[in-house]
């Protein structure tokens, strides 16, 4: 019997994004798209052999129990109260949700999936779903200690955002989470920039925001200085001649394995963009949940994509999907 996955904001740039990768993959699965205007989905539903559904984040019992039972909720849109979550928590489905940042995932949203989570409760309020930790963990593996992290994205605005992340935008620029010299803290950002570099292309302004990646990372490597930075600038893609792309830089800094101190960049390029990369952390968080990459499905509870998703697998992943990912200067 096919899963049933219900996507909250299905037919939105992200949301669509992700229900396409889900269709490409190739899985048996019955898909719901939907949201407060579900005619504005049926041409993306047509195509994708799925069906939409009207829900309304801010009261979604009554819709959800109208949908029916779904086996996973993907939240591709904002959920301020948490009322998404805690409804279909309540149903027995898995829940996925992919917006927050640091600051956001207070204390009251994880309880409520940890209390509630009958099936597995999945927070990927990473940076593009989980796919800059994907990379930069398998990166890690080859030093046997990692010391410093610095994550780099570049933003061409040439890309085309969706209202889920253009919301997002107003957090881009304030207080953000940063690890220094092995101590937490919250900085302002604009007073905390830096000049990412990059060969073959002008270097680029960026200042530090508090996404999950942060902590997740520190908690996986033991690296005790860690940081994001989101800067804009002219992409790989545009400054080809082509479509923008989304650009990710990963530097890490520790000992090799022989013994040395060294340094490692690793470049992250989507040709297709920020929302195709998104939707691509989405699947591979969907396929681990559900056990479609031919493993058994976790257990329930709350989650956390760095406990249950193997970082080569994910990285091969995406490079099917046709993202550019290697050493880079």
């Amino acid at each position: 019997m096919s899963a049933r996955i219900l996507i909250a904001g299905g037919y939105g740039l992200v949301g669509g994004m992700i229900a396409r990768h889900l269709r490409a993959a190739g899985h048996d699965l019955d898909l719901i798209l939907a949201g407060r205007h579900p005619e504005s989905g049926e041409a993306l539903a047509g195509e994708l052999r799925a069906r939409t559904a009207r829900l309304d984040v801010a009261d979604p019992v009554a819709d959800l129990a109208a949908v029916g039972p779904v086996d996973l909720v993907i939240a591709a849109l904002h959920d301020p109260g948490d009322h998404l979550q805690t409804a279909a928590l309540l149903t027995g489905a898995g829940h996925i949700s992919i917006v927050g940042t640091a600051d956001s995932l207070m204390a009251p949203r994880a309880m409520t999936a940890a209390i509630l989570s009958r099936r597995p409760a999945l927070m990927l309020g990473h940076w593009l779903a989980g796919a800059l930790t994907f990379a930069a963990m398998a990166a890690a593996k080859g030093f046997t200690r990692v010391d410093r992290i610095e994550l780099a994205s570049l933003y061409d605005y040439a890309d085309p955002i969706g209202p889920m992340t253009a919301g997002d935008a107003e957090g881009f620029v304030g207080r953000a989470l940063i690890r220094r010299d092995g101590v937490w803290a919250t900085v302002e950002a604009a007073e905390n920039g830096r000049s990412v570099t990059r060969g073959g292309g002008d270097p680029f302004d960026a200042l530090p925001m508090g996404v999950l990646d942060t902590p997740g990372l520190a908690a996986v490597t033991g690296a005790r200085d860690v940081r994001f930075d989101l800067g804009s600038g002219t992409s790989i893609g545009t400054a080809a001649g082509g479509p923008a792309s989304h650009d990710l830089y990963i530097d890490l800094t520790g000992l090799a394995a022989t013994g040395e101190t060294t340094s490692q960049r690793t470049l992250v390029s989507d040709p297709k963009g920020q929302a195709h990369l998104t939707g691509l952390g989405v699947l591979i968080g969907v396929e681990r949940l559900l056990g479609l990459d031919g493993d058994p499905p976790p257990a329930g509870g709350l989650l956390f994509p760095e406990q249950i998703i193997d970082p080569g697998r994910a990285v091969a992943r995406m490079r099917s999907f046709g993202v550019r990912i290697e050493a880079a200067a």
